[in-house]
């Protein structure tokens, strides 16, 4: 049976870090593979009802209306949809705000006409979650992911575990509003471009993810896990470093780390390609500290955030 169709819905979905690839080699068969955090904010929320045609207001709202097209087509219902947004997550700025702004728009068409939506088919319609897996997981279920990468059949990666965020912890958003990160077009070519990632290498951020990232997370020992989180961070910026002018893709950021590792703190580093940046911490007041020790006038903008372990939310109005 259907859910009853509601005159009204609020989708909010989580944004995610991404924390590093695990296997660009891709040498057993599946490539890239992905670690990645569901976090609590920045967030999208929007609020769709039926209306007399499609229409899309607030920020994305072109990207919306694209978003809103597919996914009617895709469940075979009417576009005839308003949709506010009501919170942005910033776009290309490492937090994958196009996959979670896509599954918003297709979670809450499908709760307007009484239906269910197969976040992972509509995913692969509009080519998101062509590389990594873990925004898609983030909005299904959140929590600390780790996908399995991409086989030859295009199919989404397959999580291989996920585990709860300790409530603790908390990560500390390091936002460059005057930079945006490497996207689209420029993207696929740096992924085109790049030289073969070393299989040793692979194998290396592999282990750091198996034997010391993730029995970390699962004991709270936030140092370890740190150390791990870093040492992945560096392999794989000085990899990318050709494509976003360095390690890091926001010379300001780039400094409010190393002021951060100066500081004795194991994690940090950037989301997917930036520019956000980040620092792990083991409590809410360790964070507060940190940002007061860091904050200096300019364009940087710092956030503290939770690690959410759930996922999106869709409610009825």
């Amino acid at each position: 049976m259907r859910p009853a169709q509601a005159p009204a819905v609020r989708v909010r979905a989580p944004a995610r870090l991404h924390f590093g690839f695990l296997d660009m080699h891709g040498g057993l068969g599946r490539r890239f593979g992905s670690i990645g955090l569901a976090i609590d904010t920045p967030a999208i929320q929007i609020r769709a009802s039926a209306a007399p045609h499609a229409s899309a207001m607030g920020p994305e709202a072109e990207r919306i209306r694209t978003y809103l097209f597919a996914a009617a087509a895709h469940l075979g219902v009417s576009d005839a949809v308003a949709i506010e947004v009501e919170e942005a997550i910033p776009a290309h700025a490492g937090f994958g705000s196009g996959t979670q702004l896509a599954l918003a728009v297709a979670a809450a068409l499908a709760r307007l006409n009484g239906m269910t939506v197969d976040v992972f088919d509509f995913a692969d319609v509009l080519e998101r979650g062509n590389r990594s897996g873990v925004g898609l997981a983030a909005f299904t279920e959140g929590g600390l992911i780790v996908d399995g990468g991409r086989d030859g059949t295009g199919a989404p990666p397959p999580v291989i575990a996920r585990l709860p965020w300790p409530e603790p912890w908390r990560v500390v958003l390091i936002l460059d509003e005057g930079v945006t990160g490497v996207h689209g077009d420029h993207e696929t070519e740096a992924f085109r471009d790049l030289p073969p990632f070393e299989e040793a290498r692979a194998a290396e951020i592999c282990r750091i993810t198996l034997m010391q990232v993730l029995p970390a997370a699962a004991t709270a020992d936030i140092d370890t896990f740190g150390r791990g989180i870093t040492a992945i961070q560096d392999r794989i910026g000085d990899y990318f470093a050709p494509h976003q002018g360095g390690r890091y893709a926001s010379a300001a950021v780039a400094e409010v780390l190393q002021a951060v590792a100066a500081q004795g703190i194991s994690g940090y580093g950037q989301s997917s390609w930036g520019p956000t940046g980040f620092a792990l911490m083991p409590s809410e007041q360790d964070a507060q500290a940190l940002v007061a020790s860091l904050k200096q006038p300019g364009r940087l903008r710092f956030v503290i955030a939770k690690g959410r372990n759930s996922g999106a939310s869709v409610s009825d109005i």
